[in-house]
């Protein structure tokens, strides 16, 4: 006789981080996430897997519709998608995205979210489009990998640049807090005296292109809440910090990287940080560091250099 191994059984799935009360997700449901390290990525799971999913729906529209269509595809046939969003930040869009999709929709509000419930339809229409204009990409006119949903996946931040333009010559040991494509990075490493540098991202997409865009021997990539991390004794510290959290300005979040970076750095390491002009870090850097100067502004931007 023949033992024919039974069928894995099918498991519920979490994307992004839905406001609390508002829908189920059940316990043990498999964070996908690109924004939780150690997550697992929603593009590689296999077609009809999860039973129920949830997604957070992100704000920009390639993006959303990518996730969408990559939600549908790992719908198991039966299985329900759940999918919530604000009405300022896609979610007037989501029925008609998901319509176009083949979809059947029912929906409600509930704390100015959109909530919609599918079932998986027999027949999916305009997932290979969706999937092909979210995915990972490489920009011929900056020649860098990126995928919509990054930071400033399409240009290079002007904050970012202006940093570059007054990053002095670096040496020893380094990390970029928050790097993103890793642009900052390879302006970092143009300097011979640096012995490695250690690229600290939260978005697992910006990571892996950034391990494409920086071919460096010295680099390292960490996957990790720049807060978090603990790394000691650096030499120096170069940023651009994130200033907001679910489309929400959150000051704390540059504050929070500029206390990482003081206990990051050894005695007389450098901090090189580049911040929007209306950010309010003075006080927390003076905290923090030595000594602070304002290497320039211009263009919306500060630029800051800080010795611990």
């Amino acid at each position: 006789m023949t033992n024919i191994d039974p069928p894995s059984p099918l498991r519920s799935a979490v994307y992004g981080a839905p406001p609390a009360g508002l829908v189920d997700v059940p316990d043990g449901a498999a964070q996908l996430s690109p924004l939780r390290p150690g997550a697992e990525a929603l593009e590689r799971q296999p077609d009809g897997g999860f039973e129920t999913i949830v997604v957070a729906a992100p704000p920009g529209a390639i993006e959303r519709r990518y996730v969408l269509a990559h939600a549908l595809r790992t719908l198991a046939p039966g299985g329900q998608l759940t999918v919530l969003a604000a009405k300022d930040k896609g979610g007037q869009r989501l029925r008609a995205e998901l319509e176009a999709l083949g979809c059947d929709v029912a929906e409600h509000f509930k704390a100015r979210q959109r909530i919609c419930t599918v079932g998986r339809p027999d027949a999916l229409q305009g997932l290979a489009e969706a999937i092909a204009a979210g995915s990972p990409v490489t920009l011929e006119d900056v020649g860098l990998r990126s995928q919509p949903g990054i930071f400033s996946w399409n240009r290079v931040d002007p904050g970012t640049s202006l940093l570059c333009r007054h990053l002095p010559p670096l040496a020893g040991r380094g990390v970029d807090l928050g790097a993103g494509l890793g642009i900052l990075s390879k302006a970092a490493l143009a300097s011979p005296s640096v012995e490695a540098l250690t690229l600290v991202e939260i978005d697992r997409r910006a990571v892996e292109a950034a391990k494409e865009n920086v071919t460096d021997d010295r680099a390292h990539f960490l996957w990790a809440d720049a807060r978090e991390v603990a790394l000691v004794d650096l030499d120096f510290v170069v940023s651009n910090p994130p200033f907001h959290a679910e489309g929400i300005e959150d000051r704390g979040l540059g504050q929070a990287f500029i206390a990482a970076a003081g206990r990051m750095l050894r005695r007389n390491g450098m901090l090189y940080l580049v911040a929007n002009r209306h950010m309010p870090y003075e006080e927390v850097l003076r905290a923090a560091f030595k000594s602070v100067k304002t290497v320039t502004d211009e263009g919306g931007y500060k630029i800051f250099e800080a010795r611990k």
